[in-house]
């Protein structure tokens, strides 16, 4: 079984031409030696870390973590954490999933942004969450970004990862969304505008 090292030290071989093989493996649905959905937590991290952003790569936090006993269970998985050199400072969600038995396209629903709000609570106000969706996100997702206030969680659909990986924009991408949602209030500002 491969372990978190062993997924970091694999994605840290990969440049910008690999994230974009690594890229149409996701959409594919074909990510060989990563587990479903694990390819896209690491590619989302390494593009920022490509661009000189400080990543904390998935990790677990425990109820000893936050009681400060010797409790080991875990209270709360996060996909990453990713650091500025403008001083954001963002928890990530990933979400990878493409379609249904059916062929239906399934879009993230309001389950990750509920999660990440709360996680964002026991944060201080000035850490902000973004939710990575490979395929969009629904119309009760988007409003509930709209009203997690005074939280700001921004949302990433697949079209602008792929953006952002053409350009080898995900800073620049984070800027524009983050200007966004402070001066207008919306938390899926699409990237295509800004960059």
């Amino acid at each position: 079984m491969t372990t978190e090292d062993e997924y970091r030290k694999k994605i840290k071989k990969y440049d910008w031409n690999g994230l974009s093989t690594l890229w149409k493996a996701v959409k594919s649905g074909d990510t060989s030696g990563w587990p479903s959905g694990r390819a896209f937590e690491y590619l989302v991290l390494r593009a920022f870390q490509l661009e000189g952003a400080y990543i904390h790569w998935p990790y677990k936090v425990t109820v000893g973590d936050l009681t400060g006993t010797e409790n080991r269970e875990t209270a709360e998985q996060i996909d990453g954490f990713i650091h500025t050199k403008d001083g954001l400072a963002c928890l990530i969600e990933c979400k990878d999933k493409g379609t249904d038995k059916d062929g239906k396209i399934v879009r993230a629903n309001v389950e990750p942004i509920a999660k990440l709000r709360n996680q964002l609570l026991r944060r201080p106000g000035t850490v902000i969450g973004i939710v990575f969706s490979r395929s969009g996100f629904t119309d009760p997702a988007s409003l509930l970004a709209r009203f997690a206030a005074p939280q700001i969680i921004l949302l990433w659909g697949g079209d602008e990862v792929e953006i952002a990986l053409g350009k080898k924009c995900f800073l620049k991408g984070l800027t524009a969304k983050y200007r966004a949602c402070v001066t207008k209030g919306i938390p899926n500002y699409h990237i295509v505008q800004g960059v």
